[in-house]
């Protein structure tokens, strides 16, 4: 059952292809609701209509039983009647006589159903009777049947079968008759005789015809020896064979209840039987009229399911909506960022989880802003760099210098220093192009700084020497191209250029652990702790140089191999001037 509500609420997802949260929680809402309450709807209905009818088949039988007991106690009463007769006969010394009948007629006068009270011979002979008209001729009395039973049954009340008296003048009545055979004293003589005291059938009619059950339902009396129809309402049909009623079944039961159906229409049928007559009751009651109030609950149910529906359907709408708003404004507010809006701000209300995720989206959007304007400023910088680099491999100053250096060396005859000069400005030119390549190795860097030395040695003759020490095992290493220049230029210009005494450059490269370590140490004048700090924050410009400063070195390496490298001073004032270069251990040109 699970696995087919699972089924069936998949295959509802996937014909109506809507996968928004908003609707998802409404249909899964009314889904919920409805298989809830059509649950509840079922097992109340299966209670309610096992209920109602067990309440129809017990109110069946308590009307059958209530008929019973009706009809029982007016047997009873009737019996009773023809007791009283039946003792004033016996006790009567002579019959006929006046005392006899008048207490006949006093008997009669307790009871209005009561049609006749006549005591006949064994030949049929009227002997008393308290009855106002003459007695029919032809009557056949000897042959009628309550008659019959009597005489051959003397002393036992035996009941007719309801029937038309035509014993004397006047209307035809449709009696009960109550006949036994008894023995009188008749003008001194023992006489066979028999009592007849005939009841009016239309009490017993009367008293059936209010039994209701339901509007087509009704009781009916069969006679339990032979199966014959007492009464019935519908008594005149079951003559003519217009109505059928099937007596065999009921005669299988003495109190009990059974199933038939007839013209297409299924009945319940209890039978009781009555004491001391042989009479069986038969309660019909239509099976189509018990169920009519299950009929009237299902509508109930179903009505009651619609409204319900409808009322889930407009508050899941609701609280879906308001469930979802702050998703659908987070998601506006992405779609405002994936255009590039990045000034975009979620103002945190809703459920914790909505604004616990409003909060890491503000906080998302707050970072990529910055790690967006630091990409943007490290972008400007490297191209403000790379543009200065490219300023200083064409440095026209350095040019002129150079050349000016070379033409004097020419006017003074010095041919050899004039093609070593020529010599060291191509290879310094030709590392400095390096083919438009960032990266070059250690030992392209330390040639291009020995050129460089060389061309300036050249021109400040004495004023400075120089001494470059590199490890043989990091000459294979990459570096940066150019990162020596600046430091060594400002160590000649700001540190050496002004001393009186003669200055010295050392240059040292080795590898330390998992790094490279590129020195240069210069005796100049030094510099303040302060200065330091400026030049490596940009605070502090030089006045003179290429402009291709120990910060854009610095800048250029953090750039290429991360904040943990880049450059480190130590200065002291007269002292000199120390500049560490830190660079990673790599063979590769990324």
């Amino acid at each position: 059952m699970k696995l087919i509500l699972r089924a069936l609420y998949t295959v509802l997802l996937d014909t109506v292809r809507v996968r928004s949260i908003q609707f998802t929680i409404t249909l899964s809402f009314i889904f919920i609701t409805v298989l809830v309450m059509l649950t509840v709807s079922l097992v109340l209905y299966n209670k309610f209509s096992r209920t109602a009818e067990d309440s129809a088949f017990l109110n069946t039988q308590q009307i059958v039983d209530q008929v019973q007991i009706n009809l029982e106690n007016y047997i009873k009463g009737m019996a009773d009647t023809f007791q009283a007769v039946d003792q004033k006969i016996a006790l009567s010394s002579g019959i006929p006589s006046d005392k006899l009948l008048e207490q006949l007629e006093t008997i009669a006068s307790t009871r209005e159903d009561i049609v006749s009270i006549d005591l006949f011979t064994a030949d049929g002979e009227l002997v008393t009777g308290i009855n106002a008209t003459e007695m029919r001729k032809n009557t056949r009395l000897t042959d009628q049947s309550w008659f019959k039973s009597a005489v051959e049954n003397p002393n036992h009340l035996t009941f007719s079968l309801p029937h038309i008296q035509n014993l004397f003048k006047g209307p035809y009545k449709w009696v009960v008759s109550m006949s036994k055979g008894v023995t009188i004293l008749k003008n001194g003589r023992i006489t066979d005789a028999v009592i007849l005291v005939d009841v009016n059938f239309k009490t017993l009619d009367d008293v059936f015809r209010t039994v209701s059950l339901g509007k087509k339902g009704y009781v009916y009396i069969i006679d339990d020896s032979a199966g014959n129809i007492v009464y019935h309402p519908q008594q005149q049909l079951i003559y003519i064979g217009l109505k059928y009623e099937n007596v065999e079944q009921a005669l299988k039961f003495s109190y009990g209840k059974y199933m038939d159906e007839a013209d297409g229409e299924k009945r319940l049928n209890v039978v009781r039987t009555v004491n001391n007559i042989g009479w069986k009751i038969v309660g019909v009651s239509y099976l189509d009229e018990m169920i009519t109030t299950t009929k009237e609950v299902s509508a109930f149910m179903i009505w009651l399911l619609i409204i319900v529906l409808i009322f889930v359907l407009l508050i899941s709408a609701f609280m879906s909506a308001r469930i979802t708003e702050p998703i659908k404004r987070l998601r506006r507010s992405m779609e405002m960022v994936e255009k590039g809006d990045f000034d975009t701000y979620i103002h945190v209300r809703g459920a914790a989880e909505v604004e616990q995720l409003s909060r890491r989206f503000n906080l998302m959007v707050s970072r990529v802003r910055e790690l967006m304007e630091q990409n943007n400023l490290e972008q400007e910088t490297k191209r403000k760099n790379e543009l200065e680099v490219l300023q200083s491999q064409i440095n026209p100053h350095f040019l002129y210098n150079t050349l000016n250096s070379v033409v004097r060396m020419v006017g003074s005859g010095k041919n050899e220093e004039v093609v070593k000069t020529i010599t060291s400005l191509s290879k310094f030119f030709r590392i400095s192009l390096s083919k438009g390549k960032p990266i070059i190795t250690i030992q392209d860097e330390i040639e291009h700084i020995r050129n460089y030395l060389i061309i300036q040695k050249m021109r400040y003759k004495d004023k400075f020497e120089y001494e470059i020490d590199v490890e043989e095992e990091a000459l294979p290493y990459k570096t940066l191209k150019l990162i020596l220049q600046p430091i060594v230029e400002n160590a000649l210009y700001h540190g050496i250029e002004y001393m009186a005494d003669e200055g010295s450059i050392q240059i040292i490269v080795k590898v330390v652990d998992e790094r490279i370590l590129l020195q240069v140490k210069d005796n100049g004048v030094g510099m303040s702790e302060a200065t330091m700090k400026g030049i490596l924050s940009g605070a502090a410009k030089s006045e003179k140089g290429s402009g291709v400063g120990v910060r854009n070195v610095h800048e250029r390496i953090q750039l290429y191999f991360g904040r943990e490298y880049g450059i480190t001073m130590e200065s002291e004032l007269e002292e000199g001037t120390t500049v560490s270069v830190w660079i990673p251990k790599t063979l590769s040109d990324e």
